[in-house]
């Protein structure tokens, strides 16, 4: 059954009237911030205030899950690496790790579907765990990801850990993702919303030979065909090419749209997610911005479809939130320049 349901308001229109007007009068050349004055004027529509408070709490969220497509040849590496991954954000040693702290962006790790169980080993705290589904999603060209009643609890996952990171005072929001074989599933679900072939959407993931590609794309159709008219709904869609953690990252990017609070989109997974969000809530997209443009074809095709331009374009594939994280210095500096730079008329002398 699908849950759509009424479309969400966009961010505040007024603000955003107020805030193109402030831009408009900052003692800087027409036109001369370019992006970055654009991107003020959002950041104050979706922060409620036209000089918004310093932009000082981002939290990364990261959900983890294994995919049992991964054990059928569609990436170069094992599945296994997973639960290495997730260990080693828990230890701070990871690539977003570094660029989180580097930019003080606070992250949060989530085994929602890892085949394997960490939470409480290995130094991994008993929370990680906290939310888990199952221990990896269905092989989703042989048979659904997900029961619907995980495909409902990876939902209500993400939307509690959107609610309880905004209840703790984040300004902006981020998706991040951690699972071998991920691609498959966020390339399906793409495919599902734009009604397109597996030809047209599926990359390399991890960086898989040609030969692979071409088996990684036919797998990635065998899944899309044996669901069929499913994939006309949503959640569904989730359930039937999906899996456990890109469910919860579609549930954490609603509860966050839902309370008027902004998310910078990551690569594939995020995007995926994005897409699918906003095929249950309307207008969910309007508090989404897309931090970087991933090498995978599907993600520009999703973009496109959300209306939304990357920030960066640095040739990235990396996931785990890492572009979006990479995008941060630039959300500070447009907030920056729209809240400290002079106004015009405060450096003219006044009109005799």
């Amino acid at each position: 059954m699908s849950t759509a349901s009424s479309p969400l308001a966009p961010p505040d229109p007024a603000i955003r009237a107020a805030a193109e007007e402030r831009l408009a009068g900052l003692a800087t050349p027409a036109g001369a911030l370019g992006r970055l004055g654009d991107l003020g004027v959002w950041l104050a529509a979706a922060r409620g205030a036209v000089v918004p408070p310093p932009l000082t709490d981002v939290r990364l969220a990261i959900f983890a899950g294994d995919h049992g497509v991964a054990r059928h040849g569609v990436s170069a590496y094992p599945p296994e690496i997973t639960a290495a991954m997730v260990r080693t954000f828990v230890a701070g040693k990871a690539g977003v790790s570094a660029l989180a702290a580097a930019h003080d962006v606070r992250v949060r790790v989530l085994d929602i579907a890892v085949d394997a169980d960490l939470a409480g080993t290995d130094g991994v705290p008993a929370e990680v765990g906290a939310y888990k589904v199952r221990r990896s999603s269905g092989a989703i060209h042989l048979e659904d990801a997900l029961a619907p009643e995980q495909t409902a609890q990876a939902l209500a996952a993400g939307r509690e850990v959107a609610e309880a990171e905004i209840a703790a005072g984040a300004q902006v929001l981020i998706s991040g993702d951690m699972g071998i074989g991920n691609t498959s599933p966020a390339s399906a679900m793409i495919a599902a919303a734009l009604g397109l072939p597996a030809a047209d959407v599926v990359g390399r993931g991890t960086g898989v030979d040609d030969a692979a590609l071409a088996h990684k794309t036919a797998v990635v159709q065998q899944a899309l065909d044996r669901a069929g008219d499913r994939l006309v709904d949503p959640v569904e869609t989730l359930t039937a090419v999906g899996s456990a953690d890109l469910a919860a990252t579609v549930g954490y990017l609603l509860e966050s749209a839902e309370r008027g609070v902004p998310v910078l989109l990551d690569g594939l997974m995020s995007v995926a997610c994005a897409l699918t969000a906003e095929r249950i809530a309307p207008g969910a997209a309007a508090w989404y911005l897309a931090g970087h443009r991933s090498t995978e074809p599907a993600q520009s095709l999703a973009l496109v479809e959300l209306g939304l331009e990357a920030l960066l374009d640095l040739g990235l594939r990396l996931g785990e939130g890492s572009g979006a994280v990479a995008a941060v210095p630039v959300l500070r500096s447009a907030d920056a320049l729209l809240r400290e730079v002079a106004l015009l008329a405060d450096l003219m002398p006044p009109t005799p």
